[in-house]
């Protein structure tokens, strides 16, 4: 009897990881990895092609960049009504063969400029060369737009639909998705630039062509079973209309206890009208069309329950307090290095997977809404160090040095600008996806040399503090925003709102490049931070009106915090009315 048990009992428990394993939540993870992978290796790669290919210059570097986020803005709400009016498998298939063959294109055209530069630069006076170039970039900003439907359709729908009626399912998979892109951003560069580092730009080329050709295959197939195991995918809204009972999903119904009282995801009672005749359309309509597309997604942005949640969510991309070009190439002007910055990468990850965790925590324990406001509550005080760190030893503050005196002074004495040219690919660092051209204090201008031993590490120590604490708020409160549009935006509006959010958060982040182009030397930074922090309680502060109108006076009553407005007879936190 007890080895009848046992066997059981391990048939149970293997059965039981089988059916995990073959589930569609699994098989969705799997495929977002694959694809996040891809998307990580690609974008940290093209840079350092684009670098390596203009002699080392950040000419082309800074049109992509300029042109990705140009067209995301401009076209996020387009491409978000693009995913709501086609079937969720084709635009998922659509795009990821969009975006995979794109990849693969551009990886072919940039070995060919690797292995033929010399001979490309004497035909037709170098505009072959040129024309390689326009080619590589537009096929990448194809490439991403692609993605961003990607990302609109499987993130903000389909997971949605996966998970059901159950919010706290919505929530584990929406942190789970969170915690795998926090891994890759570190993992996917540090594993191509090793494989650029001990081979070449060519091999490079070669090694991601192929990674995405097979990862293309193997998320087509993953899609599918998606597809096959979720028969809710299958049915879609097409309109308002027809959604008039789903349109919006009472946030102050969060009920833990009653899953069936809270999110309506599955499309059971929907039904989907019978395809009308197409009407004739005139050339002018058909061209003002999508204008019309892009006005009507920002005002149906404007007028959704959750406008100043997401509106806070965007404010906080115009910051330079996170770990990309602009504040890992300050902190090499301050003396660390390139080891010691990919050590606090490795922290700023743990801290992201920790807001994760602390997001499922607290919206079990205070409800979805109150989880976000104390999660700006925790961010922002983390980033009160950052404040503190510009006015500490250290600190390179100073308003009265001209951004561009350097510039200046060096065209004046007639000698040559500071440009760190890597003598091979070696010298790019590649596991904080910084290249060493960022370090004004490089060892080319050894007389503007900084280290350790000449700057106080008591600022930039602090700064990096409050970075890297900082994340768990931000990733907790960034969750909780993404939870908050999935759920309060009706089914046939969700990519095109989700794609004005897109566009939002890149207009931001875009901003926030042009504050640095504005003030790029090291003596403004502290201005810099002073702004992002400003930035970051400005949304803060949007958001609490939000929750303010959406639970009134029982914002704070919550894990121990009571306002004198809330009566004794306020339910507890892991009610109903959250």
């Amino acid at each position: 009897m007890a080895r009848a048990a046992e066997q059981t009992g391990g048939g149970g428990c293997c059965g039981s990881c089988v059916s995990y394993f073959t589930s569609a939540k699994f098989l969705l993870y799997l495929g977002h990895s694959l694809s996040t992978w891809g998307d990580r290796m690609w974008h940290f790669a093209v840079s350092v092609f684009l670098v390596e290919l203009y002699g080392n210059s950040l000419l082309l570097t800074a049109v992509y960049g300029l042109v990705v986020a140009g067209s995301v803005l401009l076209l996020g709400a387009i491409i978000g009504d693009w995913v709501d009016k086609n079937s969720r498998l084709k635009v998922a298939q659509t795009s990821l063969v969009v975006q995979n063959a794109s990849v693969i294109l551009c990886g072919i055209i940039l070995m060919i400029v690797f292995l033929f530069k010399t001979q490309l630069l004497t035909l037709y006076s170098g505009w072959l060369l040129t024309m390689c170039y326009i080619l590589v970039i537009t096929i990448a900003n194809i490439a991403n737009l692609a993605s961003t439907a990607t990302a609109i359709t499987i993130q903000r729908d389909w997971i949605v639909v996966v998970a059901g009626e159950d919010r706290s399912k919505l929530a584990d998979m929406n942190a789970t998705v969170r915690r795998i892109d926090q891994l890759t951003n570190i993992l996917a560069p540090m594993a191509v630039g090793q494989i650029m580092t001990f081979g070449s730009p060519v091999i490079g080329c070669g090694f991601i062509s192929g990674w995405n050709l097979l990862s293309m295959c193997l998320e087509y197939l993953l899609l599918w079973k998606v597809y096959q195991k979720t028969p809710a995918l299958a049915l879609k809204a097409t309109s308002k209309i027809e959604e008039s009972e789903l349109k919006q999903l009472n946030v102050q119904k969060d009920s833990e206890l009653k899953p069936t009282e809270g999110v309506q995801l599955i499309e059971k009672d929907v039904t989907v009208s019978e395809p009308q005749q197409e009407k004739e359309i005139s050339c002018s309509a058909w061209i003002a069309e999508p204008f019309i597309t892009f006005r009507d997604g920002w005002v149906a942005y404007y007028n959704q329950p959750v406008f100043l949640a997401g509106l806070g969510l965007a404010f906080l991309y115009m910051t330079v307090l996170g770990f990309d070009c602009i504040t890992t190439g300050y902190a090499y002007t301050q003396g660390l290095s390139g080891s010691v910055l990919s050590l606090l990468m490795g922290a700023s990850a743990i801290t992201g997977i920790m807001g994760t965790v602390a997001f499922t925590w607290l919206r079990r324990k205070c409800g979805l809404v109150r989880t976000g406001f104390i999660s700006g509550i925790a961010q922002f005080a983390c980033l009160v160090s950052c404040v503190i760190s510009v006015f500490m030893p250290g600190s390179p503050l100073d308003l009265t040095v001209s951004p561009f005196a350097d510039i200046h002074t060096r065209l004046l004495k007639g000698q040559p600008l500071p440009t760190a040219r890597p003598t091979d690919m070696s010298e790019i660092s590649f596991t904080t996806g910084t290249h060493n051209w960022l370090n004004r204090s490089s060892s080319v201008n050894s007389d503007l040399e900084m280290s350790s031993d000449s700057v106080p590490l008591i600022s930039v120590s602090l700064l990096f503090a409050g970075v890297i604490t900082a994340r768990v708020g931000l990733w907790s409160f960034d969750l909780t925003v993404t939870q908050l549009l999935q759920e309060n935006v009706i089914e046939s509006e969700r990519g095109i709102i989700n794609g004005v959010q897109n566009s939002m958060n890149y207009l931001l982040d875009l901003l926030h490049f042009i504050m640095v182009i504005l003030a790029p030397n090291p003596e403004a930074f502290g201005l810099l931070v002073l702004i992002s922090v400003s930035f970051v309680a400005m949304g803060h502060i949007m958001y609490f009106r939000f929750a303010q109108k959406t639970l009134g006076n029982q914002l704070f009553a919550c894990c121990g915090l009571k306002s004198k407005a809330v009566s004794n007879d306020s339910p507890p936190c892991n009610s109903s009315t959250v």
